[in-house]
Parts: structure tokens; C-alpha cells; sequence
């Protein structure tokens, strides 16, 4: 985790791969629309999710972090054929959103995200209930090791 020094002049950074990664899940949603449960879509979502959970952890944005690896595990630990139907989209769009809610809502000074995760929870019980998962328990998520390749991003 940061100090509050490193925290404002790694913010600035943070919120912008933040909101790239926000626009790639949501053109991976819409394209989950268009072409139903297609893996790449769905692989390049996880992509992000992960990479938006790493990025989280390094600047101690623990629920954020937590909340990604959530949506993830939820979608990696559905059956093989993962249905998203529109309910399912519509799921997943709504933690979409309230990941982008929480991005507006970083303390640019302090750096801490102070939110009740009731949503967060309600959101993750709705995703796992349309992709039949809805009688799983998740754990505590495990924290991710992010691996970068020099001249390669993902």
C-alpha cells in the first residue's frame, strides 16, 4: 500500500488505466450482447478484471481489488458453458457499474474508497444466481500476482 504522497501522484496514473480498463469491460458486455458467450469477449473481460484488481491492490483499494476478483471468480467458476443471457449481462453490467461508481469515488487526498460492501454483495449474489452459481460460497478472494513482460501490456 501506498503513503498518501505516493497515493496523489500515483492517482493520477491509476485513474486513467482505470477508465481504459472500464471501457474495454464494457465493450466486452456489449459484445457479449451481440454475440452470446463468446470466449474471447469473455476472456478479455477477465483480462481486465484482473488487471483492474492488481492495479487496486497496489494503491490499497482493498474493496475495489476484492470486488473485481469477486466478479471474476464468478465468471471463471461458472459451468463450462457459461449462459449469459440478458439477465446475466444485465448482472454483470450493474457490477460494471458500480465499479465505474466507485472509481468517481476514490478520495483524491487519502486515497481510501469508504463504502458499505452490502452492494457489492447483492450485486455478486445477482451475477452468480444468473450464471447458476447461486448456491456457491465464495471465500475471501485470493490476491492476484500480476506478471508483466517487457514491451508487452495487457
Amino acid at each position: 500500500m501506498l503513503n498518501g504522497k505516493e497515493w496523489q501522484t500515483s492517482l493520477p496514473e491509476f485513474l486513467v488505466e482505470a477508465g481504459t480498463l472500464q471501457a474495454k469491460m464494457q465493450e466486452c458486455c456489449q459484445h457479449l450482447g451481440l454475440i452470446r458467450n463468446d470466449r474471447d469477449a469473455i476472456d478479455c473481460l477477465l483480462a481486465a478484471l484482473h488487471k483492474l484488481a492488481g492495479r487496486a491492490d497496489v494503491l490499497g483499494v482493498r474493496c475495489m481489488a476484492d470486488f473485481c476478483r469477486h466478479i471474476h471468480g464468478v465468471l471463471s467458476h461458472a459451468p463450462e458453458q457459461l449462459n449469459l443471457h440478458n439477465d446475466a449481462l444485465q448482472a454483470l453490467q450493474d457490477c460494471l457499474t458500480l465499479l465505474a461508481w466507485q472509481l468517481e469515488l476514490i478520495d483524491p487526498r487519502t486515497g481510501q474508497l469508504s463504502l458499505d460492501d452490502s452492494e457489492q454483495a447483492e450485486l455478486i449474489a445477482a451475477l452468480a444466481a444468473q450464471t447458476d452459481l447461486s448456491g456457491t460460497q465464495f471465500t475471501e478472494p485470493k490476491a492476484f500476482a500480476l506478471i508483466t513482460f517487457p514491451g508487452q501490456s495487457a
